[in-house]
């Protein structure tokens, strides 16, 4: 048996009657849901005459069901009379499950303490998910050390070359102009004075303690931790690390371990890079405005820059090494869902990588300063 083509109508005879007629299936309900939207009762009891209706199916019967809803929401008082029991049954159907349905949630905006408080949970269950992701690399870097065969020196050479050879331009760049703004900045003041020779003492203790690292970590941060949070962001969000656990590859020590490694080795060679060239950047600014020779400027140099204040520049490059690697990673492990969470999660872990590296240099500077190096 053919169903029928004939489409859905409406009529109204009376004020108090409606008719219904036609075929209310998925093919033809479109036609008419414009006209079901307009339809407007002019009294408050309604018979709706359903003899006409040839055929009925789901969509048909949830069209019909919203229909005699609105008009019930509206006041009238809705009966359904000659439908076919089949139709009938199919009608009950529909309004039972319609009904199942949980009503959609009012959204309210949350005041200022539950967002605050909202805020502070969030951060403690990432601060507690960070500790155990630490806990967890520290577990897994045991293990290579106990089977050294486990470690991978390929991509461990590789990470060296991508995070520390590939970044030696932009950090040496930065790290001259860095040293003659220093010095330039500190020239008109010791001009002032005739102390023009301690500006090799001002640009070789800033660059040396504090400015060469912390500017070498945070071009780092920007350029290395950013591009391990997309790695692996990425490969969860194609399952990629899933398939790993899947084969057997453990990712902490595919994806984790190589990096941590590679940056503990290459973030203090680049830090001596950054002393280089941010004392030759120095050197330039202070013939240029203070008249101080080249010679001059290494004689003193040599006299007034102890190993210590090299070695202390040098010591904070190993932990601001594995902050950035660590973080980088655990963003990149957090991301869920599909490429918007890649790129939050990459935001996340360079604004996260530089404000650890921060804190971690001052507390570093507090140390030092309480030990009296």
């Amino acid at each position: 048996m053919k169903p029928s083509s004939v489409p859905p109508a409406i009529a109204q005879p009376t004020s108090r009657e409606i008719m219904l007629s036609g075929a209310w299936t998925v093919n033809g309900v479109d036609a008419i849901q414009s006209q079901l939207d307009a339809f407007v009762p002019a009294q408050t009891a309604l018979d709706v005459d359903g003899a006409g209706i040839e055929a009925l199916d789901t969509a048909g019967a949830w069209i019909l069901h919203k229909f005699l809803a609105r008009l019930r929401d509206q006041g009238a008082v809705v009966e359904v009379h000659n439908l076919r029991s089949e139709f009938a049954r199919l009608l009950e159907v529909v309004a039972e499950h319609v009904a199942d349905q949980p009503a959609p949630a009012t959204s309210k905006s949350p005041t200022g303490f539950a967002h605050i408080g909202r805020n502070t949970m969030a951060g403690m269950e990432q601060t507690v998910a960070l500790f155990s992701f630490v806990g967890a690399s520290a577990s897994a870097f045991g293990g290579c050390l106990a089977h050294p065969s486990r470690f991978r020196w390929r991509a461990i050479l590789f990470n060296i070359r991508s995070a520390g050879f590939d970044a030696l331009p932009i950090v040496g760049l930065l790290s001259f102009l860095l040293g003659i703004v220093v010095a330039y900045q500190g020239a008109d003041q010791l001009r002032r004075y005739g102390a023009n020779i301690f500006v090799v003492d001002l640009v070789g203790l800033s660059m040396l303690r504090e400015f060469a690292p912390l500017i070498t970590a945070i071009i780092i941060a920007g350029r290395s931790g950013s591009a391990y949070a997309a790695q692996i962001g990425t490969m969860s969000v194609t399952e990629e690390i899933d398939a790993m656990r899947t084969i057997g590859i453990e990712p902490l020590e595919l994806l984790v371990l190589p990096k941590i490694m590679a940056l503990v080795i290459a973030l203090p060679l680049l830090t001596v890079f950054a002393d280089v060239f941010g004392v030759f950047g120095g050197m330039i600014m202070a013939r240029a405005q203070l008249g101080v020779d080249f010679s001059e400027f290494i004689h003193r140099f040599a006299k007034a820059i102890s190993v210590t204040a090299y070695l202390v520049g040098i010591g904070k490059a190993p932990a601001f090494a594995a902050i950035i690697t660590v973080i980088g990673c655990f963003q990149g492990f957090r991301t869920k869902g599909g490429a918007d969470s890649v790129g939050r999660q990459t935001t996340r872990s360079v604004v996260q990588s530089i404000f650890l590296v921060i804190v971690v240099d001052a507390l570093f500077s507090i140390a030092f300063s309480a030990l009296g190096i």
